[in-house]
């Protein structure tokens, strides 16, 4: 798992330096490199899958801190595939408002021209794909949240558990303090017992022989 792991994480150190170049490169370069940063984020989902599995697997005593590692893992990711859709989605739209701008400044109009009526159905397409953009990212926005507060949860069982262990400990240390003070009790009341029983007995022996 470990290995697997530490793989996953350096893809996704790989791919926060991608996400740089974006900003930077040319038309020509930016198409691919989306699809290789694409194809990196599918790699580490597809990790992600094994990792789950194999956290699972793991001992209970490292089970929930490999589970915890894998989420946060998991968060990144997605953080990451929301910041690729969002960049996508700005050069989308800076890309058809250029042919918009581009199509207006070359168009010859003429009286009465027909080409001079709005596209209404492609400008309802490119609404309807720019809607469907955002459902998804709000999707994936909602799956973060879920997974902080999944991370949430389990910080406070911990807090939970941990607190129960040192209430044990507690009760253990008191425990054994009570029957320290038992055994000491029940040391010194047989002590007196026995202390009797030889007064008694030397007690009956003078009296038995001076009264005899």
């Amino acid at each position: 798992m470990e290995a697997l792991y530490h793989q996953s994480n350096k893809h996704v150190h790989e791919v926060q330096s991608q996400m740089g170049r974006l900003e930077t490169c040319d038309r020509q370069s930016v198409h691919l490199i989306e699809n290789e940063i694409q194809a990196r984020i599918d790699q580490i989902f597809s990790n992600l899958e094994r990792l789950e599995i194999l956290s699972s697997k793991e001992p209970p005593s490292k089970r929930q801190n490999a589970k915890l590692r894998v989420d946060q893992l998991k968060y990144d990711v997605q953080h990451l595939q929301t910041a690729l859709r969002n960049f996508q989605h700005r050069r989308y739209t800076r890309e058809q408002q250029e042919r918009d701008r581009e199509e207006l400044l070359t168009r010859s109009y003429t009286t009465n021209d027909s080409e001079t009526s709005i596209h209404i159905d492609e400008t309802l397409q490119f609404n309807s794909s720019v809607r469907n953009a955002h459902q998804g990212i709000d999707d994936l926005l909602g799956s973060g949240t879920s997974v902080l507060e999944g991370l949430r949860d389990q910080r406070k069982t911990l807090k939970g558990t941990q607190k129960k262990i040192l209430d044990v400990a507690n009760m253990l240390g008191l425990s054994n303090t009570v029957m320290r003070l038992i055994e000491k009790r029940a040391f010194q009341d047989k002590v007196i017992m026995i202390g009797g029983m030889l007064l008694t007995c030397v007690i009956m022996v003078l009296v038995f022989k001076y009264l005899t």
